[in-house]
């Protein structure tokens, strides 16, 4: 199935000279969603991930089915102030500003072995503000999965991220 048919590109979204890749339009189709999921849900299947760490918040749509699909708790990253406990906190760099992420200081321990999954990888700035988070409690392994992988911009973040193992449904 040619899932980039899916994709609405919506031009200088949110600023200027940026092509936004949107997957609403992918997630409405079922046939489409359900392609995503099972694309990655069969590609980490058996790694043993016991945790899927997913972004807000369009990360969250596919991430929280692939932790059903895999059989792995799901921990959300959210955007500062949205947890409710003792959070860690990462700052890192958009394309377009600057952002805030956090999660709980207790979501993973040493014996997890985590998935990080988002819709979109661009500069690398959001993975690697996510991975900064999960290396500082201490797990045990860490994969990346992305449903858009936009290649065609190449970053230093992006190099650093692909010391990890990735995987994305299509790529741009």
């Amino acid at each position: 199935m040619d899932l980039k048919k899916f994709v609405r590109t919506i031009e200088n979204y949110p600023i200027e000279g940026i092509s936004f890749k949107d997957i609403t339009t992918l997630l409405k189709e079922p046939t489409a969603y359900k392609e995503v999921v099972d694309q990655i849900s069969s590609h980490y299947r058996d790694r043993g991930i016991t945790k899927v760490v997913s972004l807000e918040s369009r990360g969250f749509i596919v991430g929280g089915a692939v932790a059903y699909c895999i059989n792995a708790g799901f921990v959300p990253i959210r955007k500062k102030g949205k947890l409710p406990s003792v959070v860690l906190n990462e700052t890192y760099e958009l394309e377009y500003g600057v952002d805030s992420i956090e999660i709980h200081v207790d979501a993973l321990n040493e014996n997890d072995v985590v998935l990080i999954h988002d819709d979109l990888l661009a500069t690398g700035g959001t993975a690697l503000a996510a991975l900064y988070l999960v290396r500082q409690l201490n797990v045990k392994k860490i994969y990346f999965s992305f449903i858009c992988d936009l290649k065609f911009i190449d970053t230093e973040k992006k190099k650093e991220l692909a010391t990890y193992e990735t995987h994305s449904v299509i790529q741009y």
